[in-house]
């Protein structure tokens, strides 16, 4: 276990086009952030932001940029588009004055949005659609860390302020590949043999015994 060389940055849920799940989250007690969308990736996402994780429902808005020959190889299109497939997308961060290697096996994907100059570092497993999609984020970092002029919303009516626990259920959690495998060793998620596709995410230690599904909307459930 190294937690001290890696953080996890953020989770993404695959979502329909405008992702109006988000709306249930509001109702709920979060604060929305700002929106984003991925010029060149054809992908768009609503977003909340925790003290050190974001929360993201993501959607393609654009299949042909989605199925470029750029984009084409994260198959980011085939796990939208086919419902079937994990929804579930995982970022490592390093942690503060970490430079360890990552974690796990991955290859660099250049996205038009990002300057030449910078990379994403998507686990090799990203053709295993029953697993979620990894990445590796070399530039994230906490969300309380950004200056309060680029800081996004943090304060949340319900009261929630840290992830402390992520927990998936998967169809094939007893057969998983090499990638995955490791973020489970660093003790980064927990895993389990589950049906459907489920995100749990714990907050501030789970200390209320207190908890919300979202389904139908969302595969997602909140612990504090």
């Amino acid at each position: 276990m190294d937690q001290v060389a890696f953080e996890l940055d953020h989770f993404f849920i695959f979502t329909d086009i405008n992702a109006p799940a988000a709306d249930r989250l509001v109702s709920f007690g979060l604060t929305e952030g700002t929106s984003n969308d991925h010029p060149g990736q054809g992908t768009a996402c609503r977003r909340f932001f925790f003290h050190n994780c974001m929360l993201e429902l993501l959607w393609v808005h654009n299949p042909e940029e989605a199925q470029s020959v750029r984009t084409r190889p994260t198959h980011l299109w085939e796990r939208w588009h086919d419902r079937g497939n994990c929804p579930f997308g995982i970022c490592l961060r390093p942690a503060t004055h970490s430079s360890q290697a990552i974690p796990f096996s991955t290859w660099a994907y250049h996205p038009a949005y990002l300057p030449d100059s910078l990379s994403i570092a998507v686990g090799m497993n990203n053709t295993v659609l029953t697993e979620p999609w990894l990445f590796y984020s070399s530039f994230g970092k906490r969300q309380d860390t950004y200056p309060e002029q680029q800081r996004q919303p943090l304060k949340h009516p319900a009261g929630l302020t840290e992830i402390t626990r992520v927990t998936i259920a998967i169809p094939d959690a007893n057969l998983l590949s090499p990638e995955l495998q490791a973020i489970v060793n660093h003790n980064l998620i927990q895993l389990h043999q589950g049906e459907p596709y489920q995100l749990e995410l714990g907050f501030d230690g789970e200390t209320q015994g207190a908890c919300v599904d979202f389904q139908p909307e969302l595969p997602l459930k909140f612990y504090w």
